[in-house]
């Protein structure tokens, strides 16, 4: 760990935060050569902090085994010029072990993912949560998705339980829920915009004082998702308008295709650029050819303009 708590905190509050997609090869093995290659290209951007094996990173089809291969990588690469935070989650157990290899790896923080499957009451999400946060060191953000939302209240009673809990993710996209959150739990927490294709409610983030988010197509348009980060900081409405009527909407509702494609598009991209990761593993699947082509003219049409 080469970022304290306070340290995460203040990185995940401000600037793009890049999730890389994780390498397999033709066998579906984890490629930590070209893991490798890609966390060096990332790094040469501008963004804040690097979250591997996130849910663009495929945590739910990672070994332990792999996790832990990942993590010393990414922590390797990125060498303590920005933070790197790494997923636990699934069981108390799981999470914990996951956390334990991570902080073992060097990472500097954890995504806490939601548990698996089962629905939750919000006194057993709080005491997951809890759990998990008191058997590391490291910072811990919170991801509220799926069957793990936390409500205003086990929020608050969280942050107050765990010290070292520093941030709320929201991947549930329900602004009066976050915004209640905000307002109830203030600037004891930093707040991560973390929907699918974050960037589409970038802007109803920012009205509410959530002012960042977790990109996945930086894996294969770098400069135009920071370029669009960029624009929507300073107020430049038409630039923000122009990217995502080109960009945006148009691969949200191909994304809309098949579950999953949050991921496996993804890949797709980074393919059509050339930097292949290899396909999402199963239940996964990648997206069709022609889904592809209709890619590869989105990216294409981005390459083309300039919106700065």
């Amino acid at each position: 760990m080469k970022f304290s708590p306070t340290a995460v905190k203040q990185a995940v509050g401000d600037g793009l935060l890049s999730f890389p997609i994780t390498d397999f090869d033709s066998a579906g093995r984890f490629d930590a050569e070209s893991y490798r290659r890609r966390l060096e290209w990332f790094i040469s951007h501008e963004i804040s902090a690097v979250f591997v094996a996130g849910g663009t990173g495929e945590f739910f089809n990672l070994s332990l085994e792999e996790f832990r291969e990942v993590v010393a990588t990414a922590v390797e690469v990125v060498d303590g010029k920005l933070p790197v935070i790494a997923s636990a989650g699934l069981s108390v157990e799981s999470g914990k072990a996951f956390a334990r290899a991570a902080e073992e790896a060097g990472a500097d923080g954890i995504l806490l993912m939601p548990p698996y499957l089962t629905e939750c009451p919000q006194d057993g999400l709080v005491e997951y949560a809890r759990q998990i946060c008191d058997s590391t060191s490291l910072a811990v953000i919170y991801y509220n998705r799926a069957n793990g939302v936390l409500n205003a209240e086990s929020a608050h009673k969280l942050a107050m339980l765990c010290p070292n809990l520093v941030g709320l993710k929201d991947g549930k996209g329900d602004m009066q829920l976050l915004n209640t959150i905000v307002k109830r739990v203030g600037e004891r927490l930093t707040y991560v915009g973390g929907v699918p294709t974050a960037e589409i409610f970038a802007e109803a983030y920012l009205a509410i004082g959530v002012n960042t988010y977790s990109s996945a197509v930086f894996n294969f348009v770098p400069e135009m998702a920071v370029t669009f980060y960029k624009e929507l900081r300073k107020g430049n409405q038409e630039a923000v308008k122009r990217i995502t009527n080109d960009f945006f909407i148009p691969f949200v509702a191909l994304r809309d295709n098949k579950p999953g494609y949050a991921v496996s598009l993804i890949k797709a991209g980074a393919a059509i650029i050339g930097r292949p990761a290899g396909a999402a593993r199963a239940p996964l699947e990648m997206p069709a050819a022609e889904e592809c082509r209709q890619l590869e003219k989105l990216v294409s049409v981005v390459k083309q303009r300039s919106y700065a």
